[in-house]
Order: structure tokens, then sequence, then C-alpha cells
């Protein structure tokens, strides 16, 4: 192969795609596979709300197929402004929210806005893509490796020994993968030490600005509350990016609506990357969005019903789960917070079938895959150690009548399993 540019040859393709090719070839073949790995909709069990849809249709006939205004359409940021205050108290203007199609083109300008080579970026792991974004813009990795006593999530400590020269944090609450969120004392806590970090330093120095991905912010259950930075401290309006949009809360994931808002001169310089790059939101998309988000009582039936079936399915395979870990089986699950994701753990390296030992984690994914007919995603997907025995299961495909199937399969296909008598030995 001819030589590329240095980022082409050292760009790393994603896991999750590589899985799911995978999945596929096998599905074509006519094997029957229970799918978790996806972080998308199956529209014929999640559809996009059926207001938003005749909006969508009769926008089209009304022929609005041209050209987007690079921030996006006057109307769909008015509605998005008063969509932000109506919901969730937030006062921004116009000048301060871009649009574009969906969350990605706008993490990537920001990135592409604030982050110099070698300068320090800090996400935590398991986290969707920081790990690749930093790559593309060479910068310096500042990796904290949470853990399931947080819940996945960063600690105010964990931030706070990173935080000296740092540009850029990036959170995710409800997180992708983990489905956890992040509380409000912890993010109270990291939003002091970024302000904190800014006062301290000189007009010349860069800032060090938060992206706050919030794209499942309205899928919490129970007693879960999400919590904003602007909201916690009224001076995170300098430095907190929000990346959000119609993907995650309205299973619209195809209609490629997202938008983005924070101080203005950031906003400003993230419209001016993406007006080279073209990725807007489609014109007719935007103008149906624009009217839907003023349809309160309508929205307000969507997350409704939506997020009770969502949550059915993650407590449904949480309880089986767990049910399986006290019949002694080597698996956990963290109790669903929020999103369509649940982190559970398979702990299985070290088990054999026959004459077939389990080594790794890869070995676990594909043992799961092939005798349970489990795909789900293994957490170094997300950035974390290759050891990790934790993985995302998303339930945005999930049919009901599929849940009690896959879980006898899979306690078949967990006591098939013995341990390797070195294993055994270490337990004794």
């Amino acid at each position: 192969m001819e030589k590329l540019s240095e980022l082409a040859e050292t760009m790393v393709g994603s896991e999750i795609v590589k899985l799911g090719n995978a999945i596929n070839e096998r599905k074509r073949k006519g094997e029957h596979i229970f799918n978790f790995t996806i972080g998308d909709f199956d529209p014929g069990v999640f559809p996009i709300p059926k207001e938003l849809e005749e909006l969508i249709i009769e926008s089209y006939s009304q022929h609005h197929t041209n050209y987007p205004p690079a921030e996006g359409v006057f109307e769909l940021r008015e509605s998005i402004a008063a969509f932000l205050k109506n919901w969730e108290h937030l006062d921004y203007s116009l000048p301060e929210i871009l649009v574009a199609s969906g969350g990605r083109p706008l993490i990537y300008a920001l990135f592409k806005s604030v982050v110099d080579e070698n300068d320090k970026v800090i996400y935590a792991v398991p986290s969707w893509n920081n790990n690749h974004y930093t790559n593309l813009h060479k910068g310096q990795h500042c990796v904290i490796e949470a853990t399931p006593e947080n819940n996945f999530m960063p600690t105010a400590e964990d931030v706070e020994k990173n935080i000296k020269d740092a540009v850029l944090i990036c959170l995710c609450t409800p997180q992708n993968p983990t489905g956890t969120t992040l509380n409000k004392e912890t993010l109270a806590a990291i939003c002091d030490l970024i302000v904190k970090e800014n006062n301290s330093r000189k007009q010349s120095e860069k800032k060090l600005y938060l992206m706050f991905d919030q794209m499942y912010w309205a899928l919490t259950y129970g007693n879960i509350k999400h919590y904003n930075p602007v909201s916690l401290n009224t001076e995170m309006h300098k430095y907190t990016i929000f990346i959000d949009g119609i993907s995650k809360a309205f299973a619209a994931t195809g209609v490629r609506v997202g938008w983005a808002f924070g101080p203005q001169d950031v906003i400003a310089k993230m419209k001016a990357f993406l007006s080279h790059i073209g990725a807007w939101a489609p014109m007719a998309e935007q103008k149906a969005t624009a009217e839907y988000l003023r349809e309160t009582q309508s929205i307000k039936n969507h997350f409704r019903n939506f997020k009770a079936a969502l949550e059915l399915r993650l407590h449904r395979i949480y309880d089986g789960l767990i049910s399986l870990k006290e019949k002694g089986f080597n698996v956990d699950a963290i109790a669903p917070q929020a999103g369509i994701y649940l982190t559970v753990k398979f702990d299985l390296v070290g088990t054999k079938v026959e004459d077939k030992e389990l080594k790794n984690q890869e070995d676990v994914t594909a043992y799961l895959l092939d005798e349970a007919k489990l795909a789900i995603v293994p957490f170094y997907a997300f950035g974390a150690s290759r050891e990790s025995p934790w993985y995302r299961l998303s339930v945005g495909t999930c049919k009901l009548k599929d849940i009690d199937p896959f879980l006898n399969k899979l306690e078949i296909a967990l006591k098939k399993l013995k341990l390797t008598e070195s294993v055994a030995a270490d337990k004794v």
C-alpha cells in the first residue's frame, strides 16, 4: 500500500464497527444473534415520535431541500433556545447555539477549535470515542481509569490530579457506554476545579473548556436526576460547550439533527469549521424539528412512553443477570440509571469448555457470541483495559420476547464452563 498521511497511517479502526461487521455476516448466513451491541434504535421497536415523522414528511412536501444556513435555520435555533429554557432552565441566545448533523461533527468541530497538537485532553475510560478524537487532533491523552465503585464515572479527585495545563475535559452524562450518571456533588466539584484553574491562568494562556455531552439527558429512571454544569455554577457558562440533539431522546438517530451551545466565541469558531466541512442537518429535518420542539404535550407523552419501555427492558435484563449471579455464575451488572445501556460483567477468563480455555477477554467475548448467541461490546472498545471483564449491553433494538430466550441460552452456555486447574487452585 502507498504511504499516506501520518494520521491515516496511525488511525485505529472502531472495535464496535469491527464487531458489528462480524455479527452482520453471521446474521446474513441465517444465524440468530441476540444483538445488544448497537447504540441505536430499531425503528420497528422504537420509532420516532409520530408527530415528528409527520412534520418531516410535510417539510419535504413543501420542498425544503436547499442548503441550510451554516449555524442552523433561525426558527430551529429559536425553538432550541425555548426548549432549553422550558425543559432545562438554561438561558442561551441564538448566537450561542449551533446546529449540525448530529453530535459527531459538533464534537469534531469543538476539538478543532480548542485542541492543538500536544495539548492535554482529560477523559475517563470507558467512554465513547474520546480516545479517537484526541488521536485525530494529536492531543496528549490524559486518561482516567474509572472504576465500578464510582459507576465508571470520574471523580473530582481524578480530575484535580490531572487538571494542570489541560485545555479540554470531556464528560458525558448519562454516559455511553455505561448508562450511569454523574451525581450532583461530583459534577459541582469538577466545575469548581475548572473555574479555579481558569482563574489562575494568565490572560495570554489558553482556557480550560468542558465538553459536556448530554445526549441522553432526558432518559433517566427512578430517582436519578440529570444535572448540568451551568445550573450548578454560573461561571461555567464561559467554559462549557454542551453537545445535544434529538438522536437519543427522540429515538431519531438517523434524522441527524444535533446542536451545541456554549460561549459565543467558541461556537463561532465551531461554525467556521463546519462551514468548510458541510456537516449540516438537512433543511427539511431542521424545519420539522423546529416545529416539533414547540409541541410540549406531545414531547411529554413521548418521554413517558419511551422511557417506560426502555426502563422495562433494562430492569428485566438486569434482574435476569443478578439471578444468574445468585445462582453462582461469575456475572454481574450495575443497576440501570439512565440511557439505553446496561453495564454488565462476565469475569470468565480462566474457564474452559472441553479442551478450549478462555485465556483473555476476547476469548470470553467470542464464547458468548458462539455459545449464547449474545453480542455485546467489551469496555476495551471504549478505551478501557483489554483485561476489563465489563461490557456495554444496549436495549435500543431489544424486543421483549427475546429477553427470556437470551437469558436461558446464556445460562446454558455458562453451565458448560469449568474452571481451569490453575484458576481453581488460586480460588482455594
